[in-house]
């Protein structure tokens, strides 16, 4: 497939997951804010554990909840699966366009030993694994403990992190992270949830007091969902986020935006039952920004054998220095006519044709090639410390070019 064809394919299932990823997230916030804001009926009825008035678009809507099932089935049902599903569906065609079929520079280190298959195998493999070992826990300790079980997944995803850390590439270890919990919060759905609802239907059919435990067991697991929501969300995003994952401890990094990402929605989920803790927004934006700091990438070395002015003064390179760096690792790419193969235009527009164009480029080129490690993309033009520390050098010294 051509080029054009291949970013349209990419374009249309990252639009298509995106719309149903919104509809999947947003029904699971509202169901859970409803579940939050239920008080008892004004009348009791049978069953009835609860009611909810709401207004909204000009009319008023009566919310009642079941403890467990009404008496008999209702003619209309509606369900709630297909947006998980087609999230999941069109989440796993994005990662193969992406990542599976470009293994070789996304999905795997430059210096990885592992074959493009070999990499996609393992990568399949874990997301299995992922939800086998999470529903095993949540089966082994159901009816216990909540906090024991939120504590070893937790470490089952730390885990998890610091394994594809150690097999991936920076950018894929986050985006593989947010493909386990995706599978987690679908299989939720699609082999707890909905099979527990429909046992419940059967029950009424038959004309049987459903199960309790059907009820709660699906709860337990869309309660997970709703706090896994904000750490796959960030994931999602991540790859536009150099500074996030190209650093030798991205996996901790990532487990401490997925625990703020966390802490944020039990904020909500707190807020919406009554229990207002205002200290817990600013703790989580102090974290952020304590991060922020902690993750920063340190600067490069100042190149060898450069002139120096002041002590003030960052190095002197000289531009035709710079400009043979850029010609030799980034042009390739980086062009109004790229000749490197599959390429057929600049990567976001960035052409580094001109002595104009790299200095108008500057902050690009040090945020993504000085500061991290994020291009030349899998370093596939062999960019060495040593260049990119002249880059950095450059720029700092006013990116001039005369």
């Amino acid at each position: 497939m051509d080029i054009l064809g291949s970013d349209w394919l990419n374009l249309t299932v990252r639009w298509i997951h995106i719309t149903v990823g919104i509809a999947w997230i947003g029904s699971s916030f509202l169901f859970n804010w409803m579940d939050s804001h239920l008080r008892p009926p004004e009348t009791a009825r049978k069953g009835v554990a609860g009611e909810l008035w709401m207004v909204h678009g000009g009319g008023f809507y009566q919310l009642e909840k079941y403890m467990v099932a009404p008496d008999r089935l209702p003619p209309t049902l509606h369900w709630f699966k297909w947006e998980a599903y087609t999230t999941w569906i069109s989440g796993m065609c994005l990662l193969a366009l992406v990542y599976f079929l470009g293994a070789s520079t996304y999905l795997l280190k430059p210096d990885s030993v592992l074959s493009p298959a070999e990499g996609v195998a393992i990568a399949m493999i874990a997301l299995a694994v992922g939800w086998i070992v999470y529903d095993t826990l949540c089966r082994l300790l159901e009816g216990k403990s909540d906090l024991v079980l939120a504590a070893l997944v937790s470490l089952w995803m730390l885990f998890a992190a610091w394994g594809f850390s150690q097999i991936f590439s920076g950018r894929a270890a986050f985006i593989m992270v947010g493909a386990m919990i995706g599978t987690i919060m679908a299989g939720n759905v699609f082999l707890v949830i909905i099979p527990n609802q429909k046992l419940s239907v059967a029950s009424l059919l038959a004309g049987e007091e459903p199960d309790p435990a059907q009820g709660r067991r699906g709860k337990q697991r869309s309660l997970h969902n709703n706090y896994l929501t904000l750490p796959v969300l960030f994931t999602m995003i991540s790859n536009h986020y150099p500074v996030a994952f190209s650093g030798a401890s991205n996996w901790l990094v990532l487990a401490a935006i997925a625990a703020v990402g966390v802490f944020v929605r039990h904020f909500f989920n707190l807020k919406n039952k009554g229990r207002l803790h205002l200290w817990m927004l600013p703790t989580a934006a102090a974290a952020m920004i304590a991060l922020a700091f902690l993750s920063s990438p340190r600067p490069p070395a100042p190149p060898a054998g450069l002139a120096a002015g002041s002590a003030e003064a960052a190095p002197v390179v000289p531009f035709d220095r710079v400009a043979r760096i850029i010609d030799q690792r980034c042009v390739a790419c980086h062009s109004a006519d790229p000749t490197w193969e599959g390429i057929d235009m600049a990567p976001k527009g960035m052409a580094f044709d001109t002595a104009e164009q790299i200095a108008s480029h500057a902050r690009a080129i040090h945020s993504l090639s000085v500061a991290t490690d994020a291009m030349p993309l899998g370093n596939v033009t062999g960019m060495t410390p040593e260049e990119r520390a002249i880059l950095g050098a450059w720029i700092e010294a006013g990116a001039e070019i005369e």
